[in-house]
């Protein structure tokens, strides 16, 4: 696993926090460990993510529980980049696998297999890094998008729903010129060649 991922674990029991970062260490795993939901909102939960990873968050916790903090999370597209695994007791079972139902990655009972625990980590990376590149175009192509004007994006819409340029000019009350030029600009400056590529690429945001 490449090691620009990070898994944070977040864990009011220091002893679990030192046991899960030596057992990610000796996969070569990098990890940040934090006492609390709190503290980990202090310093990472209102980031937008950069590079992949993974989260292991404890169920109860003095404080914000592991819950609140994963529908938080949630909401700001957070646990979508970096899959949560929630780390629960017997009694919290039912409750984690409602939570998996809404889009956690995983759960693991303690005390977990760690071999079994390490593996589902190293799968949530993969598909954290999968969603990290899909975020990554999507960036790009909104980036794309802010380049244009206001009238190339009223084209660009029309272009991408496969109207032709005289139906186009009659809705926008220009000349059917004026949207072949603007229709070069938008193709130019999203990068595309043809209207279905353009589409297809609209779709990714």
């Amino acid at each position: 696993m490449p090691q620009d991922s990070t898994v944070y674990i977040i864990d009011d029991d220091a002893s679990v926090r030192d046991a899960m970062a030596w057992l990610l260490r000796s996969r070569r795993l990098l990890s940040e460990a934090y006492d609390s939901a709190e503290a980990f909102e202090a310093a990472r939960g209102h980031d937008e993510p950069m590079a992949p990873g993974c989260i292991l968050l404890d169920v109860r916790m003095p404080g914000l529980s592991g819950l609140a903090l994963f529908e938080r999370l949630s909401e700001r597209g957070i646990a979508h980049a970096w899959p949560v695994i929630f780390l629960t007791g017997h009694a919290d079972v039912p409750t984690a696998v409602d939570t998996v139902k809404r889009g956690a990655f995983d759960f693991c009972e303690k005390p977990f297999s760690d071999n079994a625990l390490v593996d589902r980590v190293e799968q949530a990376l993969a598909v954290s890094r999968e969603r990290m590149a899909q975020l990554a175009v999507q960036r790009a192509v909104r980036a794309r998008t802010h380049e244009l004007t206001e009238r190339e994006r009223d084209v660009m819409r029309l272009v991408a729903d496969g109207r032709p340029n005289k139906l186009i000019a009659d809705e926008l009350g220009i000349s059917v010129r004026t949207v072949e030029v603007h229709r070069a600009r938008v193709f130019e400056k999203m990068e595309v060649k043809s209207a279905v590529e353009l589409a297809n690429l609209l779709q990714k945001i």
